[in-house]
């Protein structure tokens, strides 16, 4: 049957998609820009790539009319606050417009837990979204998960960030919140299992894994499996806003998105009275299992999709990749053409390679302090490393650096900045054959917003000749 896979790049859908294909659908994989659609995991002829905007319905003329069932995967913890209600609950309408003229006969929408009397912003559209769903005459099925817990997945990191890098935590009293954790496989298996299932039509399911812990217990157990010695003390005195700050600051997350996770953590995540009877929680992966299996994910480089592949400002920001030809007027530059006489290929990997557990080459304690600062003014910083440490896609995140171009056969890497600075960023590899004689180009490309974007730049360039021309040698005579 035919299926509409909507948020098909996202965390969620990039694995759900060969779910589908393997059980033997033909999948149309709707996105905002196909530039996106990661080609490391393109499946060719199998699936049918369309875009469309949900908050445009013209652009959403391209779903068939054919669709049997269609994903709805659609929604950002990261957006702005304002107005963001409205813009969730406007997408899922135009959606239900779009597809009223077709053959759906199921809407699936993966949501969160929402039994608590009073919800968290974030919580609550989502619970606006379930209801504009079920007001439509089309059939649905709604899945609410605890959070979920995966390699690349927020929930994951988090803990991962804090139960690693703090021996002691003075946490705020939300760690104490009783939760129901979820395993990404399981979370795909019910995504899966409630498919046209007539046992699941016009019916909403709460899912979660067999244990019921609360976050402090979920990081202690996760110090246990990495032999690690925590301790944890909370602390009812930190506000929202403290809370966020310090999530912030000792994650990879940034601020956006730590603030909507501290609103939502008030709120007990535990399945209720509509546990899903088709794969019970006790059928589901215990917490410690779905830890063992993230870690030999990710000690395998292996890791499918991650939740820093999202846009830094939300789904709702669509244009990122607008910015793959670097704009030649109003921009400042600072190039930088080292020469060398090694196998190129050699150099290309030390470029591949960059940001991450690799480092940019050159005085890192300075890219660290940058990151810091970045994160202080409530930015991404350079906690987020790398989607891959082997692979680089267009949409891939490196640091506070977005991918927008990852060429392997022209030897060029374009980055975008999405760190705090009054204006645009870029900055490009390149490996150039000039008559038979190697150079590695660099170019840092920046465009000033107003006269503090150009105070910024002077202000930076004694840094900049200080670090790229230092990076740009240490990259061509780096050797791994």
């Amino acid at each position: 049957m035919k299926i509409l896979l909507t948020g098909a790049n996202g965390y969620i859908g990039s694995r759900l998609l060969p779910v589908l294909l393997a059980a033997g659908h033909q999948v149309v994989c709707m996105v905002r820009d196909k530039r996106r659609f990661t080609e490391g995991s393109d499946f060719g002829d199998q699936v049918q790539i369309i875009t469309g905007d949900l908050l445009k319905p013209e652009t959403l003329v391209g779903i068939p009319n054919d669709i049997a069932a269609a994903y709805y995967l659609v929604h950002s913890m990261s957006a702005s606050e304002h107005g963001f209600s409205e813009l969730e609950k406007t997408s899922a309408t135009n959606f239900l417009k779009a597809l009223k003229s077709g053959q759906c006969q199921q809407i699936i929408y993966l949501t969160g837990i929402v039994n608590d009397a009073e919800l968290s912003k974030h919580l609550s559209s989502r619970l606006a979204v379930e209801q504009v769903l079920k007001r439509s005459d089309i059939p649905y099925t709604i899945l609410r998960a605890a959070i979920i817990i995966g390699s690349g997945s927020a929930s994951f990191e988090i803990i991962r960030d804090l139960t690693e890098k703090l021996p002691v935590m003075v946490a705020p009293k939300w760690v104490n919140t009783k939760c129901q954790p979820i395993g990404i496989r399981d979370v795909l298996r019910h995504l899966n299992s409630v498919l046209l299932n007539h046992k699941a039509i016009n019916q909403t399911f709460d899912i979660g894994g067999p244990d019921i812990l609360s976050y402090k217990e979920m990081m202690m157990q996760y110090a246990e499996v990495r032999h690690l010695r925590r301790f944890i003390l909370s602390l009812p005195l930190l506000t929202p806003r403290l809370s966020s700050l310090w999530l912030n600051l000792v994650t990879s997350v940034p601020y956006a998105l730590a603030r909507s996770l501290v609103d939502s953590m008030k709120n007990e995540v535990i399945c209720k009275e509509n546990q899903i009877g088709l794969i019970p929680p006790s059928d589901c992966l215990p917490y410690r299992k779905t830890l063992e299996l993230a870690f030999e994910k990710i000690e395998q480089n292996s890791i499918v999709s991650s939740w820093k592949d999202a846009l830094n400002r939300g789904y709702l920001d669509t244009n990122f990749m607008d910015q793959v030809k670097v704009p030649q007027n109003g921009t400042l530059e600072y190039k930088v053409k080292m020469p060398f006489e090694r196998n190129p290929e050699e150099v290309f990997q030390n470029i591949w390679s960059i940001g991450g557990n690799r480092g940019w080459y050159y005085a890192n304690w300075l890219w660290n302090l940058r990151g810091l600062l970045d994160k202080l003014m409530g930015g991404v910083g350079t906690r987020r490393g790398r989607t891959h440490n082997q692979f680089l896609h267009a949409g891939d995140v490196i640091d506070f650096w977005r991918v927008l171009l990852a060429d392997e056969h022209k030897k060029r890497l374009l980055l975008y900045a999405e760190m705090k600075v009054p204006g645009e960023a870029w900055l490009e590899f390149k490996i150039v054959d000039f008559h038979g004689k190697y150079f590695l180009s660099q170019i840092a490309t920046f465009r000033p917003s107003g006269l503090w974007g150009r105070l910024y730049w002077y202000a930076m360039f004694p840094f900049h000749i200080f670090l790229f021309n230092g990076m740009a040698k240490r990259i061509t005579e780096f050797k791994a």
